[in-house]
C-alpha cells in the first residue's frame, strides 16, 4: 500500500532511508522482547509484523517536503507502531518514543523512535534479518537541523567514536575516564574490584570494568544526556557507583555527588542549586526515604537505580518520571554502541567533540563544618594532577590489595581510587560494620581512610589487650612503652625530630645526642624485637595493612600516630581540601615525619602568610596556609563572591588553616624535616577569650580524646573568661572505671556528680601539658553523629551546630 513515489519517505513524510546505514543485527529473542514490551504484538515463533490500524491510509496522501524545507526535528506524535519502507525494499517498524505505559518502563526508548528494520536485497545484510537502530547518529556539521545534537566523548577511552586519525597516537590522558583504556590494556584479566556486600556480588576484571563504563556512558547518551548537563549521583560506596561516576564523566556531563546519609533537605538544596536534570540513586530503600520530601519538589528528566529491584520503588512517587535500573542503562548502551560502531564500518561518520582537561568533571559540595555548603567545581585537569602525582606517596604495584570504605564522593577517597586503578591494584569494598572481619579476611596491603578509623583501630587493640589476664596486659603495655622509647631514640639519629627552630644546632652538641640515641636504641632493640614476636605479630595478622595506612581528611592524633609507628604499621598522613582536588601534601614512605602532613606533592606550591598583613612568613613561623597549582579548583558554582574570597588574582587558594613550614637544617636531629608542613588548626575555629587570648581548641581536644572515658569533646569559650567543654562520655568505660574505684551504688548506677568528677579528673590528667586548661564541663548523652546533623558526612564535628543546639545550656554553664 506504500507508494514508491514517496522516494523513501515514511507515510508521515519522514525520511528513513538514511538511517538504514546505522542498523545492527538483533537476536530473535531481543526482537521478541521488543515486540512484546513495546509494540504489544505477540510473538508466535516466526517474525510476523502486522499492519497497525493507524496506517490504513495511503502513504501517497502524506504531505511532501519541498527541497528547501528544513527537516523535522522529531517525528509527529503517533498513536502506535508504524510501518515504513524505502525505495530499496526495506521495511521498518517505527515505534513511538514515549513508553506505552508505566508498567512497561523497563526499556524506555532513546530519541527519536527505535527502528526495527527488515532488510532485503542490494548490498544490505542478508534477507530476512532484523536490525535495530537504537539511537540515531548526531547530525553532521552541515546538517540543516535547527538544534543539532551535541555529543562529547573521552578521547582515549572512546577513540573508536572519533574520526580516523583524530585520536592521539600517544596514550596521553586528557579526561579522567581515559585511564580505563590504559588500565584495561595493561591489566586486562586482573581482578579490579570485589564488591561482596551488594546483591549480586560483583567481581570484575579491568577489561570488564572498562566495558561496564563504556556501556553505562553510551546508555546515558541514548536516553538523551548531553554534555555539561548535571546529574545528581546520590549513592554510597560500591563498584556500580564507580561505573556511574565514570560513565557520567565520559559523556561530558557533570556529576553532582553526595551520600545517602545526608539529610533530605541537604540533598534537595544540592540538587536544586546545581541545576541537576536527573537523579541516580543507590537503592529502592533510599529512594523511598526521600520520595515524599524530595522527589515531589524537583524536576527530573529520569531516575536511574543502581542497586535493587524497580518493583520495590514507590510508584506513586515516581509519577510520570522515566525509571531505569542499572541493567537497563548498560543493555541500552551496549545496543547503541554496537549500532554506532557498525555505522562507522559502513563509512558513516559521527560528530563527537572531545572532553578537554579544562572541562568541569564534577561538582562536590563541601561538608560545611560551618556555614552553607558550596559547590566546588573540579575539572578533569584537577583530578588528573592527583592521578599523575600520587605514586610518590603510595608506590602501588600490580596486585596490591586496597580496602575501600570511605564515601566515594569524598574527594580524598575518589582521587586516590582513580590513582590506584592506574597501577593494576585490586580494590575490595567494605563497610564500617564489616571492617574488622574484612581486614583479617583480605589482609590488605593498603587502607585509605580518615583519622577516625585509625583511632577506632587503636581503641580496639587496647581493649583487646585489656581483656587479657593481668600478667599478659602488664607485659604487653610494658613492651609497647619500650617500643615507643626505641622509636624516639631512633628519630634522633635518623634526623626526623620535628622542630620549628630556625637556628641550626652545633655539630658537637648533635654528635653527643646522636651517640646517646644510638646507645639507647641498641639497648632497647632486643626488647622491641621481642615485642614484635609476642604482641605485634598478632596485631598484624588481625588487621593486615602490610605496606601502609593512608590517613587524610582530618587531623591524626599524635598518640595514635606514635602507637602505629611503634608496633610496625606505617601510617602516612596527608593534607588537602575539596578545593585542592584534594591532596596537596603527604608524608612519603622514605620521610614519614610524625606530627606533620609531609611535603607538598609534585607541581604544588605552598606558602604560609601572616594572618593580618598577608606577607609571606619565614620557615618556622605560624600563619595561614595558601596553596597554588593545577590542583586548585575552578571555583565555587554560581558563587563568584565566595570564589573571589578564596582565590586571589595570582591563583593562590586561602585554606583557612593555621600552620608552619619546618626550617631546613644541614645537620642535627631535624635535618630530614626541612619543608614539611605542620598544621595547628583552623583560623575560624580559634576561640578568642574575653582576656584577648587566642586558643586553638584542636590541641586540647586531641589530648582529651586519648582518655577511654571521653567519647567526644568540643571545647567552647568564645568571648568568655575561660574555656569550657561539651563532653559525650563513653558510658561503658565510665561505669567500668567507677567499679574499679568502688564508687557505684548498690544497683551499679552512677550519680551525675560522680560522673562529672570522673570526667574532670580525666580531663586534668590528659590536658595538663596543654597551654590552656578547661573549666566548666557540660555532659550530654547524645553522641555527635551524621544522622542528627552534628557531624559532617566526612565525620568531622560541626562546631557551629553543636554550640547552637546547646546554646542555653552553654549560657547557664558559664553563669
Amino acid at each position: 500500500s506504500l507508494d514508491p513515489s514517496t522516494s523513501g519517505r515514511s507515510p508521515r513524510g519522514r525520511d528513513i532511508a538514511p538511517r538504514h546505514r546505522h542498523l545492527t543485527p538483533l537476536r530473535p529473542l531481543a526482537v521478541a522482547l521488543l515486540l512484546r514490551h513495546i509494540c504489544n504484538v505477540q510473538y508466535s515463533g516466526t517474525t510476523q509484523i502486522s499492519r497497525p490500524s493507524s496506517l490504513t491510509h495511503s502513504a501517497s496522501s502524506a504531505p511532501h517536503r519541498s527541497a528547501g524545507q528544513p527537516r523535522l526535528r522529531r517525528p509527529p506524535q503517533i498513536a502506535g507502531p508504524m510501518l515504513a519502507a524505502s525505495s530499496s525494499g526495506q521495511v521498518a517498524l517505527c515505534v513511538p518514543r514515549r513508553a506505552p505505559s508505566p508498567i512497561n518502563r523497563r526499556l524506555l526508548l532513546p530519541r527519536p523512535a527505535l527502528l526495527l528494520v527488515l532488510c532485503r536485497g542490494g548490498n544490505r545484510p542478508a534477507a530476512g534479518r532484523l536490525f535495530c537502530a537504537a539511537a540515531p547518529p548526531p547530525p553532521s556539521a552541515d546538517s540543516t537541523l535547527e538544534n543539532p545534537v551535541r555529543r562529547k566523548c573521552s578521547p582515549l577511552l572512546e577513540s573508536a567514536l572519533l574520526p580516523s586519525g583524530s585520536s592521539s597516537t600517544v596514550h596521553e590522558w586528557k579526561a579522567v575516564p581515559d585511564i580505563w583504556r590504559t588500565a584495561a590494556e595493561k591489566y586486562a584479566d586482573r581482578v579490579a574490584v570485589i564488591d561482596p556486600y551488594h546483591e549480586p556480588r560483583s567481581e570484575w576484571t579491568y577489561k570488564q570494568l572498562e566495558q561496564e563504563i563504556l556501556d553505562f556512558s553510551q546508555g546515558l547518551r541514548a536516553i538523551g544526556v548531553a554534555p555539561d548537563e548535571k546529574l545528581a549521583l546520590f549513592a554510597d560506596n560500591s563498584c556500580r557507583w564507580l561505573v556511574a561516576d565514570q560513565g557520567i564523566m565520559a559523556t561530558g556531563a557533570i556529576n553532582v555527588v553526595r551520600g545517602t546519609r545526608s539529610s533530605d533537605e541537604e540533598l534537595f538544596q544540592i540538587y536544586t542549586h546545581s541545576e541537576s536534570i536527573a537523579l541516580v540513586v543507590d537503592s529502592p530503600q533510599f529512594f523511598n526515604r526521600i520520595a515524599e520530601s524530595f522527589i515531589s519538589r524537583i524536576n527530573a528528566r529520569f531516575i536511574v537505580l543502581l542497586w535493587g529491584d524497580k518493583s520495590c520503588i514507590d510508584s506513586k512517587a515516581v509519577k510520570d518520571i522515566p525509571l531505569y535500573d542499572y541493567k537497563d542503562i548498560t543493555e541500552l548502551g551496549q545496543e547503541s554502541r554496537n549500532s554506532l560502531l557498525y555505522s562507522r564500518q559502513q563509512g558513516e561518520q559521527y560528530v563527537f567533540e572531545t572532553i578537554t582537561p579544562e572541562d568541569v568533571a564534577t561538582l562536590i559540595y563541601t561538608s560545611g563544618t560551618s556555614g552553607t555548603p558550596k559547590g566546588v567545581m573540579l575539572t578533569h585537569q584537577n583530578l588528573l594532577h592527583q592521578i599523575n602525582n600520587l605514586w610518590e606517596v603510595v608506590p602501588a604495584e600490580p596486585g596490591d590489595r586496597f580496602l575501600s570504605m570511605l564515601p566515594p564522593w569524598h574527594a580524598y577517597e575518589r582521587a586516590c581510587e582513580y590513582f590506584i586503578f592506574t597501577y593494576g591494584i585490586q580494590q575490595v569494598y567494605t563497610t564500617v560494620k564489616h571492617l574488622k572481619e574484612d581486614l583479617q579476611r583480605y589482609q590488605p596491603h593498603y587502607i585509605i581512610s580518615v583519622p577516625l578509623v585509625y583511632e577506632t583501630l587503636y581503641s580496639s587493640i587496647h581493649r583487646q589487650i585489656s581483656s587479657n589476664s593481668a600478667a599478659q596486659k602488664i607485659i604487653a603495655l610494658a613492651l609497647i612503652k619500650i617500643s615507643l622509647l626505641y622509636m624516639e631514640a631512633k628519630k634522633i639519629y635518623e634526623g626526623t625530630v620535628l622542630s620549628n627552630n630556625p637556628v641550626e644546632p652545633s655539630f658537637i652538641v648533635y654528635a653527643v645526642k646522636w651517640l646517646w640515641a644510638r646507645l639507647v636504641a641498641s639497648f632497647l632493640w632486643p626488647l622491641h624485637n621481642l615485642a614484635k614476636k609476642l604482641v605485634y605479630r598478632k596485631i598484624h595478622s588481625a588487621i593486615g595493612i602490610s605496606k601502609a595506612g593512608i590517613s587524610g581528611g582530618g587531623s591524626l592524633p599524635m598518640h595514635v600516630d606514635k602507637f602505629f609507628e611503634a608496633i610496625g604499621i606505617k601510617v602516612q598522613n596527608g593534607y588537602g581540601l575539596t578545593e585542592t582536588s584534594p591532596v596537596a601534601a603527604a608524608r612519603r614512605p622514605s620521610c614519614n615525619v610524625l606530627g606533620t602532613v609531609g611535603h607538598p606533592i609534585k607541581h604544588t606550591d605552598i606558602k604560609v602568610v601572616d594572618i593580618e598583613t598577608g606577607e609571606v612568613l619565614p620557615d618556622g613561623s605560624k600563619g595561614i596556609v595558601k596553596i597554588k597549582g593545577p590542583l586548585v579548583m575552578k571555583g565555587y558554582y554560581k558563587n563568584p563572591s565566595a570564589t573571589n574570597q578564596a582565590l586571589d588574582q595570582e591563583g593562590w587558594f586561602n585554606t583557612g588553616d593555621i600552620g608552619w613550614i619546618a626550617p631546613h637544617h644541614a645537620v642535627g636531629p631535624s635535618r630530614k624535616c626541612g619543608g614539611v608542613i605542620v598544621l595547628e588548626g583552623r583560623a575560624k575555629d580559634t576561640i578568642v577569650l574575653s582576656t584577648g587570648e587566642n586558643v586553638e581548641p584542636a590541641e586540647i581536644e586531641e589530648a582529651a580524646s586519648r582518655s577511654n572515658l571521653i567519647h567526644q569533646i568540643v571545647v567552647i569559650g568564645q568571648d568568655q573568661r575561660r574555656l569550657g567543654a561539651i563532653i559525650v562520655p563513653n558510658s561503658d568505660e565510665v561505669l567500668a572505671e567507677a567499679k574499679r574505684k568502688s564508687i557505684v551504688d548498690e544497683n551499679d548506677k552512677l550519680t551525675k556528680d560522680k560522673v562529672m568528677n570522673l570526667l574532670y579528673d580525666e580531663l586534668r590528667k590528659w590536658t595538663e601539658h596543654c597551654s590552656f586548661c578547661v573549666g566548666p564541663v557540660l555532659i550530654v548523652d547524645e553522641p555527635f553523629a551524621i544522622d542528627n546533623g552534628l557531624m559532617t558526612p566526612t565525620m568531622k564535628i560541626r562546631r557551629d551546630k553543636v554550640t547552637a543546639k546547646y546554646r542555653k545550656e552553654i549560657e547557664a554553664l558559664f553563669k
